[in-house]
């Protein structure tokens, strides 16, 4: 498990400041399977989970919407047959946060 995983998410205001892509890197050996990537402009965390059918993605993903509203911090999730993307990122700071890195690390742990 990864130390992320049991850390706190904190309050993210939106004068916040993204993480930095160097520290965002690092942070990315704690979460293996996760990617960088940059869409319309905001860099996101995102994972591609892979299921035997629809029905376990969708229980998946209901999961991840439990986590999500425990720590008030929402992904985007695309469920489609057999898979699940899973997109981590701030959208006050239009970018990420230490909680990003976090909720991914949790979101793993619901498939262990």
């Amino acid at each position: 498990m990864s130390n992320l995983a049991i850390q706190a998410c904190s309050v993210c205001r939106t004068n916040s400041v993204p993480i930095e892509r160097s520290e965002s890197v690092r942070l990315l050996l704690d979460i293996p399977g996760w990617s960088l990537i940059e869409e319309q402009g905001v860099v996101r965390l995102r994972k591609i989970y892979a299921f035997k059918n629809f029905t376990e993605a969708v229980e998946f993903s209901n999961r991840i919407a439990e986590i999500a509203e425990a720590a008030d911090h929402h992904p985007a999730i695309l469920i489609e047959w057999g898979q699940a993307t899973v997109s981590w990122w701030t959208h006050s700071i239009k970018g990420l946060h230490l909680n990003d890195f976090i909720m991914a690390a949790r979101t793993d742990l619901l498939i262990e």
